[in-house]
């Protein structure tokens, strides 16, 4: 396997690592303990877990066993899907949208029904954001984290063997490889600016679901669905290799902007 004699971790990798994965620890606990500090007498943590739980079964669940079919196996939907960019960012957009909101929608709908203080809804959108990051990007920060330092210590077939990176996984290891010799203190600051917008976001599209709920206006799911496709246009751009990554950072700062923006209005209508 030569292609991973030639892998350098670089002198910030292993540092940057480390630093980002108690950065992106500490976002959710931040943003649940400043919350819960501030509105202890009208939150409750059931609102919290709600918010992990709906966000572990509608996108981990739900959607990934739709891309199971649409985009990872080998048939004609997913290679119309994988074969065109605009497929791709339609698809990639709408589903998330769909799923995420959808889910928002139901678990605050039929299944929290009581304590619906919008205090509640914010505690919800943390619980949804914080998971994500603990689930599912910290997780592959922490193995970043585990190839720098086996490849730092040795030479590259000691780090495989190590690393239990056979012949056979070898294609499926690379980027990961890649990706943690790359990582930087640049890279170290696009990852947590963008835990943080989305947790902003996952707040504030949360906010815009609740008030559809608490007022019974359908409107609200659709208006939530349609800004968490525009927040998510850009991402699935550059995962096509179509945008430069700085270029989604600004586009999805713009959006929380404004999806903040509107939150906040339906929050203080819902007081």
């Amino acid at each position: 396997m030569t292609v991973f004699e030639d892998i350098v971790i670089g002198k910030s990798s292993i540092p940057a690592l480390a630093v980002t994965i108690v950065l992106m620890t500490a976002i959710p606990v931040v943003f649940f303990l400043d919350w819960r500090r501030k509105h202890k007498a009208r939150t409750k943590i059931r609102y919290l877990i709600a918010g992990a739980v709906g966000f572990i079964i509608s996108a981990r669940v739900l959607e990934l066993g739709v891309h199971s079919f649409c985009i990872l196996a080998d048939n004609a939907v997913s290679r119309f899907i994988n074969g065109s960019t605009v497929a791709y960012v339609l698809y990639g957009t709408i589903m998330a949208g769909v799923f995420e909101e959808c889910g928002r929608h139901i678990v605050l709908k039929y299944v929290m029904k009581k304590d619906r203080a919008p205090e509640n809804a914010i505690l919800y959108g943390i619980g949804h954001g914080g998971i994500e990051i603990l689930a599912v990007l910290l997780p592959a920060m922490i193995t970043y984290l585990v190839i720098a330092v086996m490849f730092s210590r040795g030479s590259a077939e000691e780090a495989l063997h190590a690393l239990n990176i056979t012949q056979e996984t070898a294609a499926a290891a690379l980027p990961s490889v890649q990706a943690a010799a790359a990582f930087d203190y640049a890279m170290m600051a696009i990852h947590v600016i963008e835990r943080l917008l989305a947790m902003f976001l996952h707040i504030g599209l949360t906010i815009v679901v609740y008030s559809g709920v608490i007022h019974a206006k359908k409107g609200c799911l659709l208006l939530a669905i349609l800004l968490h496709m525009l927040a998510d246009t850009f991402p699935a751009l550059y995962q096509r290799g179509m945008v430069p990554l700085w270029t989604v950072e600004v586009w999805s700062a713009l959006w929380v902007a404004i999806i903040g923006f509107i939150a906040i209005k339906l929050y203080r209508d819902c007081k």
